[in-house]
C-alpha cells in the first residue's frame, strides 16, 4: 500500500502544532531538550482526522472549537452470575439511549470572530442526511455560518477566503 502523501495545508497544521507546543513546553520547562518533542501527525482521510485537524487549527488561531457527540450510549441492565448448578447466566438485556442533541447537528461547533459557526465533516461518499440539511438552514436563517469540510485543504481555503486575521465574517 502506498503510503498517503501529505497536502502542503496539512504540512504547515503540523508545523504550527509543533511551534505551539515547543513555545508552550518551553514556558513550563525551560531546560527540556525540545529537539525530542514528537511531532502531531495529522490526516484528513479519515472523519476522525478530518475533525481533529480542523478543531486544532481553528484552536491554533485562538478562536474556540470543539467536537459534538450526537450518538446515545448503551445502558447495560444485565447482570451476569453462576448458578448452583455452576453455569453462567446472565439476565437482562443492554438497552440503547438515543442522545439528547439536536437531530442533524453538526460535528464540529466553534466560535470565530464571535460568530457561531458550525462544521460538518464529510469523507468519502458520505452525505448530508435530511435532518442535518434542516440544522444547515436554521444556522444560516439564524446568522450562524455552516460548512461541509470534505478535506483539510478545501477547509483551509475556505478559511482564508472568508476570513481575515482581526477581521469579522464576510
Amino acid at each position: 500500500m502506498k503510503p498517503h502523501k501529505k497536502t502542503p495545508a496539512i504540512k504547515l497544521l503540523e508545523d504550527w502544532k509543533h511551534k505551539a507546543e515547543i513555545t508552550a513546553i518551553q514556558a513550563r520547562c525551560p531546560s527540556y531538550p525540545v529537539a525530542y518533542l514528537p511531532r502531531h501527525k495529522y490526516t484528513d482521510k479519515t472523519a476522525n482526522g478530518l475533525t481533529r485537524a480542523i478543531i486544532d487549527f481553528i484552536s491554533l488561531h485562538g478562536w474556540q472549537a470543539e467536537r459534538i457527540n450526537t450518538t446515545g450510549r448503551i445502558i447495560d441492565n444485565s447482570k451476569t452470575f453462576t448458578d448452583v448448578a455452576g453455569r453462567v447466566q446472565t439476565l437482562g438485556r443492554a438497552q440503547w439511549v438515543p442522545g439528547t442533541s439536536t437531530a442533524g447537528s453538526a460535528d464540529i461547533s466553534a466560535t470565530i470572530a464571535g460568530k457561531a459557526v458550525k462544521i460538518e465533516v464529510k469523507t468519502g461518499s458520505d452525505r448530508q442526511s435530511q435532518a442535518q440539511k434542516d440544522y444547515q438552514k436554521a444556522i444560516e436563517a439564524a446568522g450562524g455560518v455552516y460548512y461541509i469540510a470534505r478535506n483539510f485543504d478545501l477547509f483551509f481555503e475556505w478559511y482564508n477566503a472568508n476570513f481575515t486575521e482581526g477581521q469579522p465574517w464576510k
